[in-house]
């Protein structure tokens, strides 16, 4: 059960931009034709939204084509039944299938067993990179939707962040399980990798897409980051500094590939901290972003595993056997891509370049391209699966690394966390 085509929605944006035209129409007839949203199945909130929804939105505001829109705006109808918990922070997994239809704002009333939290999150709890990861999308739902009050998706969205203005924060950090129920932390794991990433992501990219005008937003992130620098920041014996894990007050020394978007995330705030401290960021997410690079240069395939450690004589590298592949992740070069636009120092596009070789050498296969499941073997077997978000992601940062900068403006357009852009609202 559940969504078919996430590939041909995820790549949808990516076709138009790269002005593939033939492959773009073929893609849209799709979408009008055969995607179908009446599907029985579970799916995740957070990956439908970002990937599908996201996709939609950014394939209607490219080029005005209503078919995106009211697809967008459909799926984002069937998401709405998760957000009906005890505290509004929504449960993980959705069924499209069991809904009855109603208008538009009264679906938050349906009733519930239509949302559960995944099975292996801590107790029942919601994720907070998954609640987190809604903002920019439900924002767009709620203005394309048309609906005269305040729309419930964007209601839903700021909802969320109420609730984890309420609750206590431990050093200023956000941990990564929060029970729906209750609106309490569950555990003390923080990381700005898997789990809790794009939350933050979301922050700066709501105040940059509100035209600067989100405060909230604004706040939370600045908090955030200075308490991740106070806390998490670390720097190697070697000389790299790195982000660390936090387990109730003790520090994991490992970075995930996830984390490595946070170089370009830092760097893009940078540009709007006080003077004194815009330089300081900028040096710390180019020190991040070098770090991350340096678990591909450290690769004997020129890629970089899925997490790497920093601990007795190793840097930078994965020293666990289930963290040595790599499944085309985007978020190094994503941070790439910011360093060159904000700095254009060379480095970042012969880096970008680096990875576009060694993509070829090792990922390329007949059909497409794969994961490898070891950076570390001069021979890599593949995985045989290609991710959508390669197409979406790590392919659209590649490309755009070598365009113009008014290609997507950053003053224009915030990328998702899936790499859809989405306008920046200038009007007030």
């Amino acid at each position: 059960g559940g969504l078919r085509g996430a590939t041909v929605v995820d790549a949808l944006d990516t076709l138009y931009i790269m002005e593939l035209e033939e492959e773009f129409q073929e893609a849209k007839t799709w979408v009008e034709k055969s995607f179908d949203l009446n599907v029985n199945g579970e799916a995740s909130l957070f990956e439908v939204n970002i990937r599908y929804i996201g996709g939609l939105l950014s394939a209607y505001y490219l080029t005005g084509e209503e078919v995106f829109k009211s697809k967008a705006l459909e799926l984002g109808e069937k998401l709405l039944p998760a957000f009906n918990t005890p505290t509004g922070i929504p449960r993980g997994v959705i069924n499209l299938g069991r809904q009855e239809t109603r208008p538009y704002k009264l679906v938050l009333f349906i009733s519930d067993g239509m949302s559960w939290s995944w099975g292996w999150a801590s107790a029942g709890s919601s994720i907070l990179a998954e609640f987190g990861t809604l903002h920019l999308e439900f924002l767009h739902l709620s203005q394309l939707s048309g609906n005269p009050l305040v729309p419930v998706s964007s209601l839903q969205v700021m909802n969320i962040r109420k609730v984890l203005n309420r609750v206590e924060k431990p050093q200023g950090l956000y941990p990564n399980f929060l029970s729906p129920v209750t609106g309490n932390w569950v555990q003390h794991h923080v990381s700005i990798g898997g789990l809790g990433d794009s939350f933050y992501e979301y922050l700066i990219k709501s105040w940059l897409m509100s035209g600067k005008r989100d405060s909230e937003a604004k706040k939370m992130y600045d908090d955030a980051l200075e308490a991740i620098e106070k806390h998490l920041v670390k720097k190697s014996a070697g000389g790299l500094t790195y982000i660390a894990e936090w387990r109730g007050g003790i520090l994991d020394h490992k970075m995930g590939h996830l984390a490595c978007f946070s170089g370009g995330m830092i760097a893009l705030g940078a540009e709007h901290a006080g003077e004194e401290r815009r330089q300081h960021y900028m040096d710390l997410a180019a020190e991040i972003t070098n770090t991350c690079h340096e678990s591909y240069a450290r690769s004997d395939t020129k890629l970089g595993p899925e997490a790497f450690r920093f601990e007795a004589g190793s840097e930078a590298m994965a020293t666990r056997l289930s963290e040595r592949y790599y499944i085309l992740r985007p978020e190094v070069v994503e941070s790439y891509l910011y360093l060159w636009r904000l700095t254009h120092q060379p480095k970042y596009r012969q880096w970008g370049w680096d990875v576009v070789k060694a993509l070829e050498k090792h990922c390329r296969v007949e059909a497409g391209f794969s994961g490898i499941r070891d950076v570390y073997s001069t021979a890599p077997t593949h995985d045989n699966m290609q991710q959508s978000f390669f197409l979406a992601e790590t392919l659209k940062y590649l490309y755009l690394l070598f365009c113009e900068d008014d290609v997507l403006s950053l003053e224009e357009w915030v990328f998702n966390t899936e790499a859809h852009p989405l306008p920046v609202n200038h009007s007030s």
